[in-house]
Formats: structure tokens, sequence, C-alpha cells
């Protein structure tokens, strides 16, 4: 069971790292490239989705995935249309920092007998988009402001109010393509709050901006658009796994 071994990694304090791969910018060759380097990095899961999918295959992204790689795969859907069989788990996600209705239970009732009838790991997320500085593809489909960087009580209560509603996991973002990720104090008020994993996403480029994070305090990191951008980045993430409380 997925979610049991994130809840084991959290109560170990072991950290974890997933490849985001958005099907439209996920060629053969590109493909190839971050099987390769997150097999040699042992990444811990990759995660497949998006806020809005145009011209990309879902199903053949994880195929391929599965092709090249063991490492488990779990959906990040944009919609109740972003369902595989062919993946191992998936983050229902509810957008509980926005006031969207959709985002908070009508993508889930068109998804549910689906789902049922699926052999999916389903885990109830709370998703939070955190302000990252520009106006992100998520930000504009899903129609919801992010909760600005400022106010972190509001950010720290709502996952808190996501936790008391029974979801599994919080996940923290900036957005794909944010100028900035998640920041430092936000992501210690909402461990402070929580006693769930904690998922941080969005903004992060760098070994040492991921080892802030997981300084921080997040059990899980995702990175998706600086590794399209370079694929052999995975190698120097993936290290701050082990030596975050070091790195500078």
């Amino acid at each position: 069971m997925i979610y049991q071994k994130i809840q084991e990694a959290a109560f170990n304090d072991r950290r974890l790292l997933s490849v985001l791969i958005d099907p439209d910018k996920s060629g053969e060759n590109h493909l190839e490239k971050i099987c390769a380097y997150s097999n040699e990095a042992n990444v811990d899961y990759f995660f497949v989705g998006g806020s809005l999918i145009t011209s990309g295959d879902l199903q053949r992204t994880i195929l391929g995935i599965k092709k090249r790689s063991s490492i488990p795969v779990v959906l990040f859907p944009g919609n109740h249309q972003q369902i595989s069989e062919h993946a191992d788990a998936i983050l229902l996600l509810s957008l509980i920092s926005g006031r969207n209705p959709d985002l908070l239970i009508g993508q889930h009732v068109t998804a549910a007998q689906r789902l049922k009838a699926s052999e999916l790991e389903i885990i109830p997320t709370g998703y939070l988009l955190i302000d990252g500085g520009t106006m992100t593809t998520v930000q504009y489909v899903s129609g919801t402001a992010p909760i600005p960087t400022d106010k972190v009580e509001i950010a720290a209560y709502t996952a808190l109010a996501g936790e008391q509603l029974g979801m599994k996991l919080i996940f923290a973002e900036a957005g794909s393509g944010a100028k900035h990720h998640v920041p430092v104090d936000v992501i210690k008020a909402i461990k402070k709050e929580v006693n769930i994993p904690l998922i941080v996403g969005g903004g992060i480029r760098t070994p040492e901006s991921a080892a802030n994070v997981f300084r921080a305090g997040a059990n899980m990191v995702v990175v998706g658009n600086s590794f399209e951008k370079d694929p052999e980045l995975i190698m120097d993430i993936a290290a701050t796994r082990f030596n975050f409380k070091d790195a500078v």
C-alpha cells in the first residue's frame, strides 16, 4: 500500500521524492531520460497528470513509464478524466484552499463509480494552492485564488481543516512554473498543525531549495518543470533526501 509506505517514511523521518510527469511534455526520448535518471536515483514515486492535458496521452505515458521502471505510478489528476487503471494509486485531490465546488466535490462525484470499479489505491488528499509569485495554470483553470504567502495562519488552519475532514495527505503547492516555492515559514506552520504527511511541490528548481523544503518539514517533495528542462537534475535533488539536515 502506497499510503502506508508514505506514513511509515514520515514516522521514520525519511524524506521522499516524486517526479511529476505531464503527458503533454513527455515524448518518448524525454520519458526515456526521465525514467533512466529516476531509476538510478531511486526516486520514490512518479506522479502523472496536469491541470490541463491537451495533446498528451495519459494512458500511453503511464504504460511508457511502466515499461521502463518499477517505480510506483500515482495519478495527480486535474479532472475526472485523468484516471487510468494502469496506475498504482490516485491522489483524490480536493482543492480545499479554494471555493470552487467542482474541485471540492463535483469532479469526485463524476469519477466515483469508475474509481470504485478500479483497483486503484485511493488516497484522499487536501490540496492547497499557495501564491508562487505568478499566475499558474492551476490557478487559471481552477478559478481560485492562491493563499497569499503572508497569510501563514490561513494556510496552516486550512491544512488542519483538511485533516479534520479526513484527508490522508496535505499537498501544498505553488503551482507549475511558479517563481518561488512554498515559503519555509508556511511549510513549518502547516507541519506544526497537522499530523498527516505533507507534500510540497511547485517552484523547486535546485538541490538547495529542495533541501530547504525538506528541512522545513515536508515529508515529500514533488518536482516537474525543472526535470523537464534538465533530467540530470534528478540525481542532485534526489540526494537531498539524505543530506538535507546539513545542506546549505
